[in-house]
C-alpha cells in the first residue's frame, strides 16, 4: 500500500513529460524539403566528396539552392548529370572537366604482399570498404567498394588498383534506350544517348 503512491506519481510525472516533448516535437518540428530528398535519390550515395561538398545530402542541398552545378558528381556521371537535370528541368550538361574522369564500375583491390598498414587507405575510404589495422595486411570488402577511386593517391606505396567488375548475371543490366528530345525544345528531334 506504501508503493501505489510512489507509483501514481511517478506515472504522473511520466505522463506530464510526455505531454511536453511531444508538444515541443510538434511546435519545433523542422521540415525536410521534398526537393532535396528527390535529388539525393539520384545521387550515387558514395559519399566520396569528389563534388566539393563532404557527402551526397549536402550536395543534393547546394544543388536545390541553386548553389552548385548538376555536373559535378564523377560516380553518378552522365547519365546522373542527365537524371538530375530531368528532375530540375534543367538544361543538361555533360560532366565537368574540372571531375575527375567518370567512374567506371570498379572495385579497389590491394595487393596484400605489398601492403605496408599505413592506415592512409582506410583514412581515405567514405564508406569503410577497407579493413585492417596499423602496421598489417589491408583488404577491400567488396561489396562495400563504391568504386570512388579515393584510396589511389593516398597510398604510399602503390599497392592498390581498380579492377574492372566481370559482367554476371547478378549485375547485367538492359542498356538505356535512346530519349527522344521533345520537338519543342529543339528544331529537329534527334537521339539522345543515356
Amino acid at each position: 500500500m506504501e508503493i501505489l503512491p510512489a507509483v501514481l506519481v511517478m506515472a504522473l510525472g511520466a505522463l506530464i513529460l510526455g505531454a511536453a516533448i511531444g508538444y515541443v516535437a510538434t511546435r519545433f518540428k523542422v521540415e525536410g524539403d521534398p526537393m532535396v530528398e528527390k535529388i539525393n535519390a539520384l545521387l550515387p550515395q558514395t559519399q566520396c566528396g569528389q563534388c566539393g561538398y563532404p557527402g551526397c545530402k549536402p550536395y543534393a542541398e547546394a544543388i536545390a539552392k541553386d548553389d552548385a552545378a548538376i555536373n559535378l558528381c564523377p560516380p553518378g556521371g552522365d547519365e546522373g548529370a542527365r537524371r538530375l537535370a530531368d528532375l530540375l528541368g534543367r538544361e543538361y550538361t555533360p560532366l565537368s572537366a574540372e571531375c575527375q574522369k567518370e567512374s567506371k564500375a570498379g572495385v579497389a583491390l590491394i595487393d596484400e604482399a605489398n601492403c605496408i598498414g599505413c592506415t592512409l587507405c582506410i583514412q581515405a575510404c567514405p564508406v569503410d570498404a577497407i579493413l585492417g589495422a596499423a602496421k598489417q595486411m589491408h583488404t577491400v570488402i567488396a561489396p562495400f567498394c563504391t568504386g570512388c577511386e579515393l584510396c589511389l593517391p593516398p597510398c604510399p606505396v602503390d599497392c592498390i588498383e581498380m579492377k574492372a567488375i566481370p559482367q554476371t548475371p547478378e549485375n547485367w543490366e538492359w542498356p538505356r534506350p535512346a530519349r527522344k528530345v521533345p520537338v519543342s525544345l529543339i528544331k529537329t528531334p534527334v537521339d539522345i544517348p543515356c
